[in-house]
């Protein structure tokens, strides 16, 4: 059945059923889902990724609960299966994120829509910069340090891109130290703005342990958001990677 009411635990989700025309159906979101800005607002909070309001979704009464693996917590999952009809999406990789597009289309019957997007990404993905590999490491996190590892979204997003991670041989977010990132010498550090929200100071503090990097903010919706902002997070990527080449 086609569901005509849906609530989504997913920020990159949300804006996802926004841009494939389901916005009318969306009847519940987390306080992290704020793309599209003036139209989620709109949308009744149900709490949080980690932590949702098991009665607020009840509240909802929602045909559909799009959920994933990673942002939200397997026990508050089990619990909403229990009464409702729950897609669990598992992304750590861009080809698994254009499934997870052509899957929600055709759960929800929008599957034209879908298929136009993601050509309209792959066509994007074409236009990635023929440069040179440059090893790299990426933070999410501060005190502690925390990296990705090559079972993640982002590190496919880095592959892709041509940034050799540096912490490749790990999985999920490992912890290290700045020290450690000294000794893995990375030609790039990348400070991401979310979850953490590196600033203009923390350049100065990972370049006097790392003085052989350069070291740069990055937008992190460019690497970690997927759904229908891979247009413009690719897009911006192909900038980018030129331009510090």
């Amino acid at each position: 059945m086609t569901p005509s009411t849906i609530v989504s635990l997913v920020p990159s989700l949300t804006e996802l059923l926004f841009d494939l025309g389901l916005g009318h159906r969306v009847v519940g979101r987390t306080r992290f889902c704020i793309h599209p800005k003036d139209a989620v607002e709109k949308v009744p909070i149900v709490g949080g990724t980690k932590n949702p309001k098991t009665e607020a979704i009840r509240e909802c009464n929602p045909d559909l609960i799009i959920a994933n693996k990673e942002e939200n917590r397997k026990d508050d999952i089990e619990q909403l299966e229990e009464n409702f009809r729950v897609m669990l999406t598992e992304i750590s990789t861009i080809e698994e994120a254009l499934f997870a597009i052509h899957d929600i289309g055709w759960t929800c019957g929008v599957q034209e829509v879908a298929g136009d997007l993601i050509s309209q990404i792959q066509t994007v993905m074409k236009g990635v910069p023929d440069e040179p590999p440059m090893t790299a490491a990426y933070f999410i996190w501060r005190d502690p340090w925390m990296s990705v590892g090559n079972d993640t979204y982002i590190h496919s997003v880095m592959e892709y891109w041509n940034f050799k991670n540096v912490y490749a041989d790990e999985v999920r977010y490992p912890k290290t130290t700045l020290y450690e990132l000294s000794l893995k010498k990375p030609e790039i550090i990348l400070l991401s703005s979310e979850p953490y929200p590196f600033k203009e100071k923390h350049i100065k503090e990972v370049s006097e342990a790392c003085p052989g990097s350069n070291v740069v903010l990055v937008n992190g919706e460019w690497f970690s958001w997927y759904g229908s902002r891979m247009i413009h997070a690719f897009k911006n990527l192909n900038i980018f990677r030129r331009a510090i080449a």
